[in-house]
């Protein structure tokens, strides 16, 4: 492809001159400008490989066009040469500062013009090819981090399809309250990362359940006092089976999975904190969880109105929940009626 070389000079038989100098080169087409604002607007909408620039104009001088045209979005680093005269040491020394790469002295010898002209283009083309090189090495590792991000989200998905196989809580639970959980951090203002990475990691919460004997997890009726006491270890378990590891995901996981059951006032478990103390992801999982609990039918239990599962949060809020987490759900309603339309039981 055919270098793009813009020539900006307010003299008419310079442009002509060096217009016929950059034909010379191979594969150079010269767009001459008078004007410098003319040269930059087209420079705005055109990416030239060299820039070739006088010094003395009038309205904008070479200073002042190096300074735009390094504004410009992609133009920060177009090679380009000023033609300045013999005893203007102190005018270069700013141009240098400005941007300017190489210089020509008037008068302007051909032979010097071609070879510095030749150089330069040689420059650009080499940042470019960097450029590209770069671009090329972002592109695999994207690729890369993709195939990790797919392998952690296949490991997640296979820990909780183990937990699903003892547990009566359904998938649709753990889509449901996944997304809820990802509702309430948007609300609360959590950056995107943070709301992402809580919707991959919420559905660990009860990884632990994978621990606790059947003959307790499945039991149809109310757990007794030395029951429930073995049941609340799921929350250790879960934390201890996750902990360590150097995914963010599972890091996340475990965090959810032994802090979820604490209550704001400290009467939780497994480690009885309070406040926020307490990690940010699970308070807001213990409101996503406790609300589609309510609002599931399951064999041992019927469902929650919606209405008594709001004035079950409410009431809650302070002492079980964390306030804003309850509140940031009540204000995205909508959406989360949304959710639980999107993910029903299965037949």
């Amino acid at each position: 492809m055919a270098h793009q070389v813009l020539i900006v000079d307010d003299t008419e038989i310079n442009l002509i001159l060096f217009a016929a100098l950059v034909k010379k080169l191979d594969d150079c087409v010269p767009h001459t400008f008078a004007q410098a604002r003319d040269a930059l607007a087209w420079a705005a909408e055109n990416e030239p490989d060299l820039i070739i620039l006088d010094y003395m104009m009038p309205d904008i001088d070479g200073l002042e066009f190096i300074r735009l045209l390094r504004e410009i979005p992609g133009r920060d680093a177009v090679p380009l040469i000023m033609i300045t005269a013999n005893d203007q040491k102190q005018l270069r020394y700013r141009a240098l500062g400005q941007g300017a790469n190489d210089f020509l002295t008037k008068p302007v010898d051909k032979v010097e013009f071609l070879a510095r002209t030749r150089n330069m283009l040689l420059v650009g083309d080499a940042r470019k090819q960097l450029a590209d090189r770069a671009a090329w090495l972002a592109d695999e590792v994207r690729k890369a981090t993709a195939q990790i991000v797919a392998r952690e989200r296949e490991t997640v998905f296979r820990l909780c399809k183990a937990a699903e196989y003892r547990d009566p809580e359904t998938g649709a639970h753990i889509l449901r309250m996944a997304h809820y959980s990802q509702l309430i951090a948007r609300g609360l203002g959590l950056p995107v990362a943070d709301q992402d990475l809580l919707l991959e990691a919420a559905p660990m919460h009860d990884i632990g359940k994978v621990g606790i004997a059947d003959k307790i997890l499945l039991k149809p009726g109310r757990l007794d006092a030395e029951e429930f006491e073995i049941m609340k270890q799921h929350a250790v378990y879960g934390y201890e089976l996750l902990q360590g590891s150097s995914s963010l995901v599972l890091q996340a996981g475990a965090e959810i999975a032994r802090g979820h059951h604490e209550k704001f006032d400290g009467t939780g478990y497994p480690l009885g904190i309070s406040g926020t103390d307490i990690p940010i992801f699970s308070r807001i999982v213990a409101v996503a969880d406790v609300f589609d609990a309510l609002t599931s039918e399951r064999p041992y239990k019927s469902a929650w109105t919606l209405e008594a599962a709001v004035d079950f949060l409410v009431k809650g809020s302070g002492s079980h929940f964390d306030p804003d987490c309850v509140q940031a759900f009540l204000d995205a309603w909508d959406d989360a009626m949304a959710i639980r339309s999107r993910f029903q039981e299965e037949a």
